[in-house]
């Protein structure tokens, strides 16, 4: 039997985790040694209100399991406060699950500026204030695990749900930047589409579906992102009922067109089909390699 995977002696941050899927990540992650930050504005599923319980609540199973933890009640808007809070309590900060999120749907001809920048505040420049905050420790230190919670919806799209989506794969685009920058600092970033059974999702999908994807069934994939064995950054990771599988930017083979006049509105649909074939996939793993083909034509 392979030998157990622990974080003893590491500092995490969950945010959004007063229940859920971030409830189930500060549990696993502090029942394997890590002292973790539970943080829960503790809120609405649309963002309204604001209640301690839910975080409390998690720090005292987590302590009457023998783990230690505390609790914080910031807005991910806050984020400098929530990693203060981490730093003068456990001295440090190891890894950081940005998994806060709200939901307010709506089709895209319905919806306001409030229902769009609300999203926004919360996923996109919540994770970014979180990140910011922690990222300066984690470069001293010369370590660090990001996991950001991205969303199917982003990535295959969803009805009514244009806000949530597009923030949801701005936090891919920020790891993919992130993996980079963080290399030579043993900094690793990646992304989770998770397919959790929570308040969030239920009565949305069948019950048999929201039973199979409880959140405990996620939590192990994601404690792996971010123990100190894991090596991949940059990278998005589908998990939910079981079901884990990792998704790769494909590319068509695409076609060169003469520079000398021959890019004209009639040659590209000329040349639709071999613009879009995948016969012959590419599989670019960085914005270098997939200048290669220009650089070719060019000559």
């Amino acid at each position: 039997m392979s030998e157990e995977l622990r974080f003893d002696g590491r500092v995490a941050i969950v945010t959004g985790a007063g229940g859920g899927l971030g409830a189930e990540y500060a549990k696993i992650l502090a029942a394997r040694g890590a002292s973790v930050v539970v943080n829960d504005l503790g809120g609405s599923v649309n963002g309204q209100g604001g209640d301690n319980s839910a975080a409390d609540r998690v720090v005292n199973e987590i302590k009457a399991a023998g783990g230690e933890a505390v609790a914080n009640y910031e807005s991910v808007e806050n984020g400098e406060k929530i990693v203060e809070q981490a730093m003068d309590t456990f001295g440090k900060i190891d890894i950081l699950i940005n998994n806060a999120g709200i939901l307010r749907d709506k089709s895209f001809a319905k919806m306001s500026e409030e229902e769009w920048s609300s999203v926004y505040r919360v996923h996109l420049y919540g994770s970014f204030k979180t990140t910011s905050a922690a990222w300066p420790h984690m470069r001293a230190g010369g370590y660090g695990r990001m996991v950001m919670a991205a969303s199917s919806s982003g990535a295959y799209g969803n009805f009514g749900q244009a806000n949530y989506g597009a923030m949801k794969m701005g936090l891919i685009g920020l790891i993919r930047t992130l993996a980079i920058e963080g290399m030579k600092y043993d900094i690793k970033s990646n992304a989770i589409l998770p397919y959790g059974g929570t308040r969030m999702t239920e009565g949305l999908v069948p019950e048999n579906v929201y039973k199979a994807t409880a959140p405990e069934n996620a939590a192990p994939m994601v404690a792996y992102l971010c123990h100190e064995s894991f090596n991949e950054s940059g990278q998005a990771y589908e998990v939910g009922g079981g079901f884990m599988s990792k998704i790769r930017w494909q590319r068509s083979k695409g076609h060169l067109f003469p520079l000398d006049g021959g890019i004209t509105i009639e040659n590209i649909a000329a040349n639709w089909d071999s613009v879009t074939d995948f016969s012959q996939p590419a599989y670019p793993t960085s914005a270098a390699d997939a200048y290669q083909e220009i650089i070719k034509n060019a000559g």
